[in-house]
């Protein structure tokens, strides 16, 4: 299967995708594992991605599908792939398809994870994080810590990162429904998109996932 993954900033498309990926054994192609890889490698389009980066700008559309596109030409990606965080506009969704034709392939769905922007704030503000190891992460609400403000795992000190603040949240959120939230009509249009509700339990909303692709591939 060939996937879309789309949702707000928060509703879980990184823990869903490497779920589904993992189950319809195709390969889960993050834009930001695209950057990390690129980067680290020394490519050609890494090296220009960095000078935007190091810049403090964004990454032109060209670098990201360029990008995109060598990975989805990967031997792994020949039966399948999931794409999380590509496209991210109109013009990447665009270059998708016309990337897709050019190969003599196609879209099967666009999942749409939906969730209210009320639980979105909720989520990422509500997150704490470890400040000896970021991998430690906590929630005020959903995933306490035994001891308030101390990581359970290494006694560290527990802060809220700057980009969990429900400021830069409700901008991301603005970027999310002017730049992203688009491609889902532009989908629609193509009678690709499937919606799902993410709230729940995380093994919840990727059995609500799973049935969902399967009516799609039925």
């Amino acid at each position: 299967m060939r996937i879309v993954l789309v949702g707000p900033p928060g509703a879980g498309k990184g823990t869903q995708a490497a779920y589904l990926a993992e189950n319809l054994s195709i390969p889960h192609i993050a834009t930001g594992d695209l950057f990390r890889a690129n980067i680290s490698q020394g490519t050609e389009l890494g090296q220009k991605a960095q000078e935007y980066i190091r810049a403090g700008q964004l990454v032109p559309d060209e670098v990201t599908i360029g990008m995109a596109q060598d990975r989805m030409g990967e031997p792994d990606a020949t039966a399948g792939f999931l794409l999380d965080g590509f496209p991210r506009n109109l013009v990447q969704a665009q270059a998708l398809d016309e990337m897709l034709r050019d190969s003599q392939q196609r879209l099967d769905a666009v999942l749409d994870l939906e969730v209210a922007e009320s639980e979105v704030v909720k989520r990422i503000a509500g997150r704490r994080s470890c400040r000896n190891d970021s991998a430690h992460i906590f929630h005020v609400e959903y995933n306490k810590p035994k001891v308030d403000g101390v990581c359970d795992v290494c006694g560290g000190e527990l802060y809220q990162r700057d980009d969990d603040s429900e400021d830069t949240v409700r901008k991301r959120l603005e970027v999310y429904h002017s730049e992203t939230e688009p491609i889902i009509d532009y989908y629609k249009a193509q009678g690709l998109v499937v919606t799902i509700s993410a709230l729940g339990k995380v093994a919840d909303v990727t059995e609500r996932a799973m049935s969902a692709l399967t009516g799609v591939r039925g």
